[in-house]
């Protein structure tokens, strides 16, 4: 195949400039000059000029080489002859370097290159930095089939600069040769070295700039601009976000110093083109063994005399390559899905063999391989720039210099060979002092940065389309439930029938007292109407027919209330409805998470677990309902129901994060491997910004052993922390702005509100200012405004947070203790400074689910030791001597809670408990405020029955009546409610009244409150105590 490159017209030279010429150079090949042209007054010159080389894949100019080498095109002007002057001058204008890689893309363009100013023209300010090239390049045949292109791949490794070099290296020294070394495999088992040579040695004092360009692998450039590979540059970024090894916290002090230090800079990129069976093998190797080499080290410059070579001369090339180390990389992220690219820094350690060979499976090292080659290069056969002659165009003598070179490697090889015995007495001395030198690697802490990326990635990512079509495999869409306007209008006909059948019993009654009254008696007197009115209801409620009208009454509007969905029209759904609402509001304040855990650990679980198939029974389509119950399954550890709670909330809908999260949980637990990778990597594509489902997915990882992988969801979790929290921080500064400038404004007052301030403080009246004082100052001084005390700070600096908390915090509300210990233990490692309190405060709760008391106790004796003054502490022991009925001290514990000015998390369930422990101390007046302040804050069935009972005790009847009755409306079947309502209807008056509530006490379990309430009723000799 022949590539042909078109040249077309350069613009912008300076019109001094009389007559110039392109070179084109390929490979350290001339490839032809164009025509002398003439420069137009414009400053444009039309070449119109056409040069190709033969391309093949065992040749000189193979994919290898059109990757990684581009050509050069320089403009040389030409000078008039003098007089006696046999030959024209020449001298270099500038150069332009131009990319071939599209063309293994299958990519034929035509663009501008810019043309780079030479040494001597940049000297002689004879050239005009705006000039460029129209270059056209195409190809006969795509230079790749349709098949290696889609299964190849193009790799590119950048190596930007080694830090904290040992001190030996000196930049005044002898001129020396840095150089470091990867090798990969690019055709098939083929390996091909990408060699990194001529690294600057730069004295310490600033940093490398940001960003910079990336360099050619180029010798003997004239025009140091053209080293710059076009729209390429190393952009750097944040230590934590890096894959090599110094990335952590502690580390960063020392890169910063380093980076300032003195250092080798190469910043060049090498590239290569990996066909299908060289990327198999990759993937292979990479999977055998994660480690691969990159050696650096350092080969004196050779001279540059002629002639004969010295025995000093022979003895440097002879020499061993010094300071050998190496660098090993971590090349097992590139395996992870949609990884194309690892940058970070890596130490360098001194090379030896035994090592490297347990490290990497590499026998050899590539730098002894390659250091014939150098020795040669260093000779003068290396790859040539533009400087080579241009008689080099001619086959035949290009031909000659093939075999001049290959005598002069021949020669090589023989003086080698015949040093043999030689060197081999000398080589044991010789490793020691090899060895030595690169210790100091070690000893200086040297590192290298560099970055290896991949146009597509080895493992491609699923996208957001496959992972959403399996999950909906993995769960299937339920059905549509059947509306049932038919249950709902059957329930409002049995209910109007009741009242028919009862209006007609009551009609009835009426004829047995009064009569039946015929249609020629004429209207009866409203006076006599309301008589009868008065008198049939003495009549009902004597004989017990009232409620027994009233009961039948009630099951029919039972039935029509406890409809979830689907109310007929009509004026009797507004009643359905409010009642729904005040009954979900009544249910989801005593169902959070928390409420579901202290009932648990109180032996609460059949009320808590019919309250939740009522929320479901209500509404099917609510999808929190579905995982309140999955999460209460999960703490009962019935493990097979809480994944259908879940996956029934997911089947409602399948984009829903959390229930993807608890999903996979659940498979995880059920040991469903597949599914949970599918519900975490699903996840973490719908919401890409979640640091709860990264921290989650990379733990699943680490369940795995797939530890890259989780270090990648680990740091994606990072990342997206930390853009939260700068979010955060920046959102608070905008408000403290805000209302800084608010303040100044309205703290700024004039003369006469100063003045009044001081007759005031002075007791002068203000009536002598002639004036009345200004309202917003006068309001100013009569109101008195108490601000929020600040949030009480220990002597212990808060942690940050981290990402693993994040997901406790997530994990504790749904109950998955499995996952929440492994999130604490890296937490516990990834704290520098120590366990926080927020870590053992966690781990005892986890332990007080397990009923694991004296190991809970331990963990809230540190987080008390570390954070004294943390009320969710406090609040949490209390819990604990509460459950182990240590009564006093979890009402010591309680106490020191609400005596907070914060408050702690669960503050409701501190004030159901303390309020208990005082009912039972009989220190009802605490009582009683205690529940009204948890009425406040989250009022609910059992904080209105605790304000009731202590109002009771109190014998304060009225507001004990006012309690109970807003407990019974929010929960009318407790039968505690109907017990106390009872005893307060017996003790205000001895009516008839409480028979209702004394019916529904049949469920109490207080015994002692049944004998209370039996002993009322013998005492009033009301109602039959046995019943």
């Amino acid at each position: 195949v022949e590539e042909t490159l078109s040249l077309g017209t350069a613009t912008s030279i300076k019109s001094d400039t009389s007559v110039t010429l392109v070179r084109v150079e390929y490979n350290g090949v001339m490839l032809g000059d164009s025509s002398k042209t003439d420069i137009s007054p414009s400053g444009t010159a039309n070449y119109n000029f056409t040069a190709s080389f033969e391309y093949s894949t065992d040749g000189p100019n193979s994919w290898v080489d059109i990757a990684q080498k581009p050509a050069l095109l320089t403009v040389i002007e030409v000078l008039q002859k003098e007089k006696k002057q046999k030959e024209e001058k020449t001298m270099p204008l500038g150069q332009a370097v131009l990319d071939l890689l599209p063309l293994l893309q299958g990519t034929t363009w035509t663009s501008t290159a810019s043309v780079n100013a030479s040494f001597i023209s940049c000297f002689l300010n004879h050239f005009s930095p705006q000039c460029a090239l129209e270059v056209s390049v195409c190809t006969k045949k795509p230079l790749l089939s349709a098949s290696q292109l889609s299964d190849g791949n193009f790799l590119s490794v950048t190596l930007e600069a080694a830090y904290s070099v040992p001190e030996a290296f000196v930049p005044n020294g002898p001129s020396q040769n840095y150089m470091a070394c990867l090798q990969v495999p690019a055709l098939g088992k083929k390996e091909v070295p990408l060699l990194f040579m001529n690294g600057i040695l730069k004295p310490g004092g600033e940093k490398e700039p940001l960003p910079r360009p990336k360099k050619w692998s180029l010798d003997n450039i004239m025009a140091p601009a053209a080293l710059n590979i076009p729209n390429s540059f190393i952009l750097g970024g944040p230590y934590e976000d890096e894959d090599g090894e110094l990335n952590k916290t502690k580390d960063r002090e020392f890169r910063i110093q380093a980076e300032s230090m003195k250092r080798i800079v190469w910043d060049t990129e090498r590239r290569c083109y990996l066909d299908p069976a060289a990327v198999l093998i990759l993937k292979k190797r990479i999977a055998e063994c994660q480690y691969w080499p990159v050696e650096v080290c350092r080969m004196p410059v050779a001279s540059s005399s002629k002639g004969k070579t010295s025995k000093a001369d022979k003895g440097d090339e002879d020499r061993q390559i010094s300071f050998h180390g190496v660098a090993y990389v971590n090349m097992m992220p590139l395996l992870c899905p949609g990884v194309k690219q690892i940058r970070g820094a890596f130490r360098v350690f001194a090379y030896q063999d035994s090592e490297v060979l347990e490290k990497t499976k590499r026998q050899q090292s590539v730098l002894r391989d390659l250091r014939p080659q150098i020795s040669l290069n260093k000779e003068g056969s290396g790859t040539p720039g533009t400087g080579s002659s241009p008689s080099r165009a001619v086959p035949s003598k290009a031909q000659r210099e093939d075999k001049e070179k290959m005598t002069r490697e021949q020669k090589f090889n023989r003086r080698v060979r015949s040093r043999d015995a030689y060197c081999n007495t000398l080589d044991c001395s010789l490793s020691v002092v090899l060895c030595l030198s690169s210790q100091q690697y070690v000893e200086a802490g040297t590192f290298l940065v560099m970055e290896i990326k991949l146009d597509k990635a080895l493992e491609p990512k699923r996208l957001q389309e496959e992972l959403t079509k399996r999950v909906k495999e993995l769960i299937p869409p339920r059905p549509p439930l059947p509306p049932r306007t038919g249950g709902a209008k059957k329930a409002v006909e049995d209910y109007h029938n009741h009242v028919a059948s009862i209006a007609v019993a009551i009609l009835s009654e009426y004829h047995e007292l009064f009569g039946k009254q015929l249609p020629d008696q004429g209207a009866t007197d409203h006076q006599t109407l309301e008589e009868q009115r008065r008198q049939l209801n003495f009549e009902l409620n004597s004989s017990g027919k009232y409620f027994a009208f009233k009961e039948q009454l009630k099951a029919g509007i039972h039935c029509a209330v406890s409809l979830p969905c689907s109310f007929c029209p009509g004026s009797f759904s507004g009643l359905i409805v409010a009642k729904l609402r005040q009954r979900k509001a009544m249910v989801i304040a005593e169902l959070s998470s928390q409420c579901i855990v202290c009932a648990e650990l109180d032996g609460r679980s059949p009320p808590v677990l019919i309250s939740c198939v009522q929320r479901i029974a209500q509404d099917q389509h609510n999808i929190q309902y579905w995982l309140d119950y999955g999460a209460f399954c999960l703490l009962l550890e019935d493990t097979l129901r809480a994944q259908e709670c879940f996956r029934e909330a997911l089947s409602l809908d399948p984009h829903h994060v959390r229930s993807l999260l608890l999903c996979g949980i659940v498979a995880v637990m059920l040991q469903h491997y597949e599914e949970a990778e599918i519900f975490f990597e699903d996840a973490c594509c719908l919401e890409p910004s979640s640091v709860v489902a990264w921290t989650l997915s990379g733990l699943f990882c680490e369940l795995q052993n797939n530890n890259i992988q989780a270090e990648v969801a680990f740091r994606e979790a990072k990342k997206k922390l930390q853009a939260q929290q700068a979010r955060e921080r920046s959102v608070s500064r905008e408000g403290k702005k805000q209302m800084s400038a608010t303040s100044v404004r309205s703290s700024s007052p004039g003369p006469e509100q100063l003045l009044a301030a001081i007759f005031c403080v002075a007791g002068i009246p203000l009536s002598l200012l002639g004036a009345q004082p200004c309202s917003c100052f006068s309001l100013g001084l009569m109101e008195m405004c108490f601000l929020p005390e600040p949030s009480p700070v220990s002597g212990h600096s808060k942690p940050p947070c981290t990402i693993f908390m994040k997901a406790v915090e997530f994990l504790m509300k749904v109950n998955a203790i499995q996952f929440v210990r492994m999130a604490l233990a890296h937490e516990l490692v990834s704290q520098q400074g120590g366990p926080s309190s927020a870590y053992y405060l966690a781990l005892a709760r986890t332990c007080l689910l397990k009923e694991e008391f004296s190991k809970c106790e331990e963990c809230l004796c540190e987080a008390i030791r570390i954070d004294f003054l943390n009320p969710n502490v406090w609040a949490q022991k209390g819990h604990l001597c509460y459950l182990r009925r240590d009564l006093q001290e979890a009402k010591e514990c309680y106490e020191r809670t609400v005596s907070f000015v914060e408050d702690a998390a669960d503050m409701h369930f501190v004030y159901l408990h303390l309020g208990s422990i005082y009912l039972g101390d009989k220190e009802y007046g605490k009582a009683k405020q205690i529940y009204l302040q948890a009425c406040k804050s989250s009022a609910s069935c059992l904080t209105w029955l605790g304000a009731g009972i202590a109002c009771y005790r109190l014998e304060e009847m009225v507001e004990a009546e006012d309690a109970l009755s807003e407990a019974n409306a929010l929960n009318n079947s407790n039968a505690e409610v109907w017990a106390y309502l009872a005893l307060v209807c017996l003790q205000v008056s001895a009516q008839p009244a409480p028979r209702a509530s004394l019916k529904n006490t049949l469920g109490l379990e207080d015994a002692a409150l049944l004998q209370e309430l039996h002993a009322a009723q013998q005492r009033l000799g009301f109602g039959d105590p046995s019943f």
